[in-house]
């Protein structure tokens, strides 16, 4: 199984704030006693920078953790301290987008929807490489290219392969992307790999009508650690947003049911997906 630092950093974070809240102590009054900014202490807290397995010690003697207990969380600051292989490509990956690919790489299961192209998982090479000229222009193309296709490895991995839940827009399936070659021979991939016992692809035909998602494509991770709460995740071309309140998740959840409903059965789905490939043959 993946240890990706991304998801032992989020769950120190919510260790920390609970224990801290639990002993009743403000942000200002626990930074004072562990000798750091009230700021720094916060930013640790929401996981937006990571903490030293010696400062995790310091804080859980503040809060009065011993023994087992405060081991465990030790180890998995240990954990937090190692480096994921998407911290290599850095120079071309925003550090908001760091952060979905380190708990991607942990996720038991996702389930998305995508509107307008096809979900990076799942896309060719010729094809992601086309998406990033268009999206993000030339510079750095190969290399995003790269972590593109490296991301893909967590649905052919032994230990397990996550579950993957797709529902496409009709749309992706009808918007030439690099050209009827690239397209014939992204959505032959598609249906290749909507074959694998992990993949489940629903297309959403445009004759559903309207549906609970067309404001937004969504990304919603769950983990097989009961202690990593699931997490909604949202983004566009600058900014990347994770939900984590049960309330977004319940929600999005109810919405990707939905959709399913809404859409094309996986076999009926699978067949348009050939169709559509044909199309641009």
């Amino acid at each position: 199984m993946t240890v990706s630092p991304t998801v032992r950093r989020r769950r120190i974070a919510r260790e920390l704030r609970q224990l801290r809240e639990r002993a009743g102590m403000t942000l200002d009054v626990a930074a004072r006693q562990l000798d750091m900014s009230k700021s720094n202490l916060s930013r640790i807290e929401n996981a937006q920078i990571g903490i030293k397995p010696r400062d995790v010690r310091a804080a859980l003697a503040l809060y009065e953790v011993t023994g087992v207990d405060a081991e465990a969380l030790i180890e998995i600051a240990r954990g937090a301290q190692q480096r994921g292989w998407w911290q290599n490509y850095s120079d071309v990956l925003p550090e908001w987008f760091e952060f979905y690919v380190g708990l991607e790489a942990e996720a038991e299961s996702l389930r998305t929807y995508e509107a307008e192209s096809v979900p990076g998982l799942l896309q060719t090479e010729a094809y992601a490489r086309e998406m990033f000229r268009r999206t993000a222009g030339e510079e750095g193309l190969e290399r995003k290219v790269a972590a593109r296709l490296r991301r893909q490895e967590v649905l052919h991995r032994d230990s397990p392969r996550v579950e993957l839940s797709v529902v496409l827009n009709e749309a992706v399936l009808l918007r030439p992307v690099g050209g009827p070659a690239v397209m014939a021979e992204q959505l032959t991939h598609m249906a290749r790999v909507a074959r694998s016992p992990n993949v489940t692809c629903y297309v959403l035909p445009f004759s559903a009508g309207g549906h609970p998602a067309m404001s937004t494509p969504y990304v919603i991770l769950t983990f097989a650690d009961a202690a990593d709460n699931s997490v909604v995740y949202l983004d566009n071309l600058t900014v990347g947003l994770a939900l984590e309140e049960a309330g977004h998740v319940r929600g999005y959840t109810l919405v990707h049911e939905e959709l399913c409903r809404m859409a094309l059965d996986p076999e009926r789905s699978l067949a348009r997906l050939e169709e559509a490939s044909r199309h641009f043959a």
